[in-house]
Order: C-alpha cells, then sequence, then structure tokens
C-alpha cells in the first residue's frame, strides 16, 4: 500500500540515521550488549518471575520463550560483527527489531503475567489469569493497528516530507497530544483496565510484601503497550532500508542521497 509513494515522503524519518545513533556500529554495539542482558532477563523471568506462579501452561511458555530467546542471542552476536553487518545492515535492523521487542515488550509482559499467578496478595483463578491476558493482547493490538492506522494517514498526507509544515509542528506538545489522541486513548483503556483488575483482586498482604511485584504486573503490561506503538515505525523504516537505498550507510559511513 506504501508502493505510490516515494522515499521523499519518508524523508523525515530519518532523522535517527542521519544522526548516527542508528548506524550499522552503534546497533551492533547495542546487540553486542543485549547479549548479556537478554540472558540476565530471561533468568529473572525463569528464576523468580515464574518460580511458584500458577499460570497455565507456565512450562510450555517458558520453554518456547528460551528457544526464541537463544536464537535471538545466536543472532545478536552474529550481527554485532562488524564484518557480518557491513554486508548486511538491512537484516541487523530487523535483528534489532526482533530483540528489542522481546527485551522491552515480551519479556516484561511474561513478567507480570508470572506474578500475577503468585499467591502474594493476588488470588486469581487459571481462568482470571487468561482473561486478563486475552484483554490486555487485545488493547496490544488495538494500539498497533491504530498506531499503523495514523502512520499511513501521515504519509498519505505527507507528512513525512522533509521540511514539511507539520514535520516541524511534531516538536509541539499541543500538536503531538493532538496527533497522538487516538492511541493515547487506546493506551489509557488499557492502563485504566489494569489498575480496575487490581483494585478488584488485590489485598492487603501483597503490600506487606513490598511494591516490587506490584510494580512488575503494572508497568508489564505497560511496557509492552509501549512496544506495540513503537513496533508500526520501526516496520515502516524496517521497509524504507529495504526499499530506499538512501536510508543504508556506505562505505563513507554516509546515507546516500534520497531517491527522487
Amino acid at each position: 500500500m506504501f508502493k505510490k509513494l516515494s522515499a521523499e515522503d519518508f524523508a523525515a524519518l530519518r532523522g535517527p540515521f542521519e544522526s548516527g545513533r542508528q548506524s550499522p556500529g552503534n546497533l551492533g554495539g547495542i546487540l553486542f550488549l543485549s547479549v548479556f542482558l537478554q540472558s540476565l532477563v530471561y533468568g529473572l523471568e525463569y528464576f523468580v518471575a515464574a518460580d511458584a506462579s500458577i499460570y497455565p501452561n507456565k512450562e510450555r511458555i517458558l520453554m518456547i520463550h528460551f528457544w526464541v530467546t537463544l536464537i535471538l542471542v545466536i543472532l545478536s552476536v552474529i550481527y554485532s560483527v562488524p564484518a557480518v553487518y557491513k554486508r548486511s545492515q538491512k537484516m541487523q535492523y530487523f535483528v534489532v527489531i526482533l530483540v528489542s521487542q522481546n527485551m522491552a515488550g515480551v519479556t516484561s509482559y511474561l513478567w507480570a503475567l508470572f506474578f500475577l499467578g503468585k499467591n502474594i496478595g493476588i488470588q486469581l483463578s487459571k481462568e482470571a489469569l487468561l482473561n486478563f491476558t486475552y484483554i490486555t493482547l487485545l488493547i496490544g493490538l488495538l494500539i498497533f493497528i491504530v498506531t499503523s492506522i495514523r502512520f499511513y494517514i501521515l504519509l498519505i498526507k505527507g507528512q513525512y516530507r522533509k521540511g514539511s509544515k507539520k514535520a516541524e509542528q511534531r516538536e509541539n506538545m499541543e500538536y503531538l497530544l493532538k496527533s497522538y489522541l487516538p492511541v493515547i486513548i487506546a493506551g489509557s483503556i488499557g492502563v485504566l483496565f489494569i489498575v480496575q483488575f487490581l483494585i478488584r483482586n488485590i489485598n492487603v498482604d501483597l503490600l506487606t510484601q513490598g511494591f516490587e511485584p506490584l510494580l512488575v504486573i503494572i508497568l508489564g503490561p505497560i511496557l509492552f503497550f509501549t512496544m506495540m506503538f513503537v513496533l508500526p515505525e520501526q516496520l515502516i523504516l524496517l521497509y524504507c532500508k529495504y526499499r530506499f537505498e538512501g536510508f543504508n550507510f556506505y562505505m563513507s559511513g554516509h546515507l546516500k542521497e534520497l531517491e527522487k
């Protein structure tokens, strides 16, 4: 559906590449660091979050997530090597997307689900745990769809052309609030649901164990919603890297000029 759009329609999205923040070298360093971080967060998920949890099919989820994380760790090692990513920076960016979604979105979400399944002052049946999962996943999907539609409309209107009036207005807080209003509404519904769910099921025993479990349960889905909000832009940038050579770095370390 983007075939009618030219490279100029995506030009404002080149900012992270033009600044060098998302150069292959920087992304390679991030992937190398993620090898240790992914191992750490999965270890905490397995030994802390999932321990004594009654969440349905916990062992199967942990096993699937283990193999997914292991594959991403191996890919992170491979695409942190300069000799590899210099020849395949598009694939490197794809791996970065998968790693970021796994660490910040999937893992934090699973932490929250497993903590909900513990006897820590929130006593839930397996059916209630599954209902919470289905609703939060649906809200995450809604955020992804709304954000994707918003992106498409803005691209069609030419608001991501370099130097466009709307591109400059994105720095304005009032414009940001109006522009992201549908996404803010969807995200607020998710946060409201989580708070109401906890209020209905929490008891004072949880407060005697500190705020850490409650913090994980609240922040986990919120981080998942945030990553669903970020994902459309990540996918569009990946699309641009494959379609337009102007979004890729070359031997000089600079971006090629955008195709007209």
